[in-house]
C-alpha cells in the first residue's frame, strides 16, 4: 500500500526555520513528482512547491519564493521542504503529495490534483 508521511512541523517564531520531511512507504519517491501543499483554517488548499520526478524542475508559489527550498534525498526516499524566514501567514497544515506524472500547474498556480496524499503536519508561526 502506498503511503506518505509528513513530519517536522511545530511552533516557530517569525523569521525562524523549519524543515519538513515527506517519507514514503510502499513505493519509491524518485519516480514521482512530489508536491507540498498547505491549508490554513477557513482557506482553500494552496500549492506551495513541487519537484519533478527527475528532480530537474521545481516550482514555488510566489508567496514562498526565496524562502522555501524543496529537495530530494534518494537514499532516504524522502523529500524535504526547507522553510526559512517564516511568517505568521505561513501557518497552516502542510501536506505532501505524490503523482506518477508531473507537477500540474495552471498558469502560476500549482494544482492539488496529485494521486497520493499524506495526512499533514501542522506549522504554526507565532511569537
Amino acid at each position: 500500500q502506498l503511503q506518505l508521511g509528513e513530519s517536522g512541523g511545530g511552533l516557530v517564531q517569525p523569521e525562524g526555520s523549519l524543515r519538513l520531511s515527506c517519507a514514503a512507504s510502499g513505493f519509491t519517491l524518485n519516480y514521482y513528482a512530489i508536491g507540498w501543499f498547505r491549508q490554513a483554517p477557513g482557506k482553500e488548499r494552496e500549492g506551495v512547491s513541487c519537484i519533478s520526478s527527475g528532480g530537474d524542475r521545481t516550482y514555488y508559489a510566489d508567496s514562498v519564493k526565496g524562502r522555501f527550498t524543496i529537495s530530494r534525498d534518494t537514499a532516504q526516499n524522502t523529500v524535504y521542504l526547507q522553510m526559512n524566514g517564516l511568517k505568521p501567514e505561513d501557518t497552516a497544515v502542510y501536506y505532501c503529495a505524490a503523482d506518477p506524472r508531473v507537477c500540474t500547474t495552471r498558469g502560476t498556480t500549482l494544482l492539488p490534483v496529485m494521486d497520493y496524499w499524506g495526512k499533514g503536519t501542522l506549522v504554526t508561526v507565532s511569537s
